[in-house]
């Protein structure tokens, strides 16, 4: 059964502290509990403009990313990429210093995350991304100004295709692709545009290069410019 095109939003915006979704990862957020007591290890809320144009996807907390410091791809090294290119088109201002508490902003964007708990071994399944699902239909429905989703990785770009109520097949991931989303609840027509994921790995493995993410946002800054 397709999921429903967003057309409505759910309350809380973001998951609560308490959010009791999914067993499995309220299971291991009690084990991080335990075993990090001082990490953040509750489900990580969004970050940035809260009426942005752009919207920025990605999968999940990491361990010892944003589980750690309560905010998205922060405290990895998943975050020294996107950030250091924010800046670099002023999405950002601050320094960012790789934790919640240094003093960036950012202007026009908003992160978030398909999955708002870490999951064990960084890999979540389809019932939680269809849990959290409210809460990224929430992020996207609710912004008036929202035109661009750019989605990092496999599973962000699915889960935006889930909320707009897409099949998969004529949507097919690939690194700098385009899709058209149609109207959301603003009737703002929305493009997604696909990433590979700024983890260490893509990184240190070349499958994402800095010029690579780049272009993407020099993508992203034409689109917004002819709109």
């Amino acid at each position: 059964m397709t999921p429903a095109p967003v057309k409505a939003s759910f309350s809380p915006v973001d998951a609560p502290e308490n959010c009791a979704l999914c067993p499995r990862l309220v299971a291991f957020r009690h084990q991080n509990q335990e075993k990090y007591p001082t990490f953040f290890n509750k489900p990580v809320p969004s970050f940035g403009d809260p009426d942005p144009e752009l919207l920025i996807v990605g999968l999940a907390p990491g361990l010892q990313g944003a589980n750690k410091t309560g905010r998205p791809f922060t405290g990895d090294a998943s975050g020294d990429l996107l950030f250091a290119t924010l800046e670099k088109y002023r999405y950002m201002e601050g320094t960012f210093l790789s934790r919640a508490d240094d003093n960036v902003k950012l202007h026009n964007t908003l992160i978030t995350n398909a999955v708002r708990c870490v999951p064990p071994q960084n890999k979540t399944t389809a019932a939680e991304e269809a849990n959290c699902r409210p809460f990224l239909i929430n992020q996207i429905s609710r912004p008036e100004k929202l035109k661009i989703i750019l989605a990092l990785g496999l599973v962000a770009h699915n889960a935006v295709l889930s909320t707009f109520g897409k099949t998969r097949a004529p949507y097919k991931f690939a690194h700098g692709a385009l899709h058209d989303m149609g109207d959301c609840l603003s009737g703002t027509p929305i493009t997604l545009i696909d990433s590979y994921h700024c983890s260490r790995y893509n990184t240190n493995t070349g499958r994402l290069t800095e010029q690579m993410f780049e272009q993407v946002f020099q993508t992203i800054g034409n689109l917004l410019a002819t709109r």
